[in-house]
């Protein structure tokens, strides 16, 4: 999902919860990292790797000028041969402590190895943040959560009382980079936001991924 769609995706939520949840979620992740220089670790479950928050966060970090935002995808399993910066295992998270966080995206069960490796890490003094469906176990290990219903299989695409966690993902990443930006005077006009939108498109930067 590119910027254009995630400011399009925003028109369609106008007046639901969503834009301010995700907001208030991206500025708690800008918050942790951005203090300490960095620091971000993002790990998903056995079953589910976050590799399009991985990208996204990583093009919000270039955009944005905040290369705090730019994560460390911890990996349950790491294939051989794999590049360093996808070669970080599990075991990254027990040198987890302060001044570091770990934001957890776990659809579904996150299985008990995560939430012990979680565990570890907030004992240890990182900052954990979880986005989810609502796990109650991971809840209770994060300092902050934001969890979004699974979507129904028949839900329209843009339906905004049926967002899935793919959809907030993309949400959070958009704000985390946008909110960096100096306030604006005045609302702005939608047609604005679209065009500075289009000016980020014409010129990403080199993907990481």
């Amino acid at each position: 999902m590119d910027a254009v769609r995630v400011a399009l995706l925003r028109e369609v939520l106008a007046g639901t919860e969503w834009i301010q949840a995700t907001r208030r979620f991206a500025g708690a992740l800008r918050g942790a990292v951005v203090p300490h220089g960095g620091g971000l670790l993002l790990v998903g479950s056995a079953a589910y790797e976050p590799w399009h928050l991985a990208a996204h966060l990583d093009d919000e970090a270039a955009w944005s000028g905040l290369p705090e935002l730019s994560p460390t995808l911890v990996r349950h399993r790491v294939p051989g041969g794999a590049p360093a910066h996808l070669a970080v295992g599990l075991g990254r998270l027990e040198a987890a402590g302060r001044g570091e966080t770990l934001l957890v995206v776990a659809p579904g069960q996150p299985g008990a190895e995560l939430l012990e490796r979680v565990h570890d890490a907030r004992r240890n003094g990182a900052t954990v943040l979880a986005l989810d469906d609502g796990n109650r176990d991971l809840h209770t290990l994060a300092h902050d959560a934001l969890a979004a219903p699974p979507a129904p299989p028949d839900a329209a695409a843009g339906d905004s009382s049926d967002l899935d966690l793919d959809t907030v993902q993309h949400l959070v990443s958009a704000a985390a980079g946008e909110n960096s930006l100096p306030a604006p005077r005045g609302r702005r006009r939608f047609r604005d936001r679209l065009a500075r939108l289009a000016d980020q498109l014409t010129a990403p930067p080199p993907p990481r991924w």
